[in-house]
């Protein structure tokens, strides 16, 4: 298998990075930090979600399109 890439592409573009499919699923999972929480900040984590549901299923909250329109 051959890949042609020209050279003013590539000056045009800054570069070009060529990597197996499997590096680079690899490097997307590890672009996010993952955060896990313990203890007490886990728990109260979870009553807010938990809140959170239980308003919405009981029509509490709203759509909305913009954080403009919490004002």
């Amino acid at each position: 298998m051959a890949i042609t890439v020209s050279k003013a592409e590539i000056k045009r573009k800054d570069g070009v990075v060529i990597l197996p499919l499997k590096e680079y699923q690899k490097l997307l999972q590890h672009a996010v930090p993952e955060y896990y929480l313990t203890g007490k900040a886990a728990r109260d984590l979870d009553k807010l979600v938990a809140s959170g549901l239980r308003e919405h299923q009981e029509g509490k909250t709203r759509k909305i399109r913009s954080l403009a329109d919490l004002d």
